[in-house]
């Protein structure tokens, strides 16, 4: 185990402790973990400041409100219904369709719910089944983020996001989850989605993961997971890096969507963001984020980008 150990600090892994206790502790100050644990909250900062968000349909804070979804939608075939203080992607559901007809819902996946199981499901949000410490939750309806075409053979039926880790302004590590099968069509690992890592300095993909097992190909569409190109990706990193402005936390986890009309959206941000990036980048945390800690406050955003991609990008070993 210690032989173990030493391997992967050898290689810049970032362990969970040390994350905890270095980078989170260190860097994002308690006060304002509300501004990202709770969802309203965030889309709310993120209008404020001009960031595109998918448009929020209506708020359902009680039950006696969720009964009035079907009004909210009425002008919509298809929405996103979240608990607002969830996490993991536990709570949500992504309805493709509604047929008005027979009163009921089709889910990404090809699921069917009716109107009362989109009730209990509601009312199960607001009771705070999903939320952060079980407490009382509001449920978000809002936008369907459309497919964009770059993934059509990369993702099963759901939409793909991309994840940026921004330490101290500065992006340093950046994965895209592609749905599958296995995640019911959701970009969430912890459901069994792709984890394909990002070359820093081009925006192409490189290796892929699920779970802790690496993979070459979308197990559902068989295509080769390295060399997708994301398009505007300087774009993308600057988008990832405003956000510690937007937030004042320190170590981020910026969570990006591409909408084929609506191009870039910012979808949620995370305070406390996951470790497997690094499993889907074949490289460790630790060396990028030592040469963060060495520059200067204070740096425009397109001179913390142009770093990223030139000098960071080179910084990390690879795992072997």
């Amino acid at each position: 185990m210690l032989a173990l150990i030493r391997k992967l600090k050898a290689n810049g892994v970032l362990g969970l402790n040390e994350r905890n206790c270095e980078y989170i502790m260190r860097y994002n100050p308690r006060r304002l973990y509300p501004l990202v644990d709770d969802k309203l909250a965030t889309k709310r900062l993120a209008m404020a400041a001009g960031l595109p968000v998918p448009e929020l349909y209506g708020v359902i804070g009680s039950h006696r409100e969720v009964r009035e979804l079907p009004k909210m939608v009425a002008a919509h075939r298809d929405f996103v219904v979240k608990p607002a203080q969830g996490s993991g992607g536990d709570g949500i559901l992504v309805v493709s369709a509604r047929v008005k007809e027979r009163n009921v819902y089709r889910l990404v996946d090809g699921s069917i719910l009716g109107e009362d199981d989109i009730e209990h499901h509601l009312s199960n949000i607001i009771s705070g089944q999903y939320s952060l410490g079980g407490h009382r939750d509001v449920a978000l309806v809002e936008y369907c983020v459309k497919f964009d075409s770059t993934f059509t053979e990369h993702s099963f039926r759901g939409v793909p996001d991309i994840r940026v880790i921004v330490f101290r302004g500065y992006p340093v590590l950046c994965m895209v989850r592609l749905p599958t099968r296995r995640s019911h069509g959701k970009a969430n690992l912890h459901q069994g989605a792709v984890g394909a890592g990002l070359d820093l300095a081009t925006g192409l993909t490189t290796h892929g993961v699920i779970g802790n097992s690496p993979v070459t190909e979308h197990p559902d569409t068989g295509a080769a997971i390295a060399g997708l190109q994301l398009p505007q990706w300087p774009y993308l990193l600057e988008f990832s890096a405003r956000c510690y402005e937007l937030t004042g936390l320190g170590y981020l986890g910026v969570d990006i969507v591409l909408d084929r009309d609506k191009g870039p959206m910012l979808l949620e941000l995370n305070a406390r963001p996951g470790l497997n990036i690094q499993i889907a980048n074949r490289c460790g945390l630790r060396p990028r984020l030592a040469l963060v800690e060495r520059q200067a406050a204070g740096a425009p955003v397109e001179e913390r980008v142009a770093y990223a991609m030139h000098t960071l990008a080179a910084a990390a070993p690879a795992l072997n």
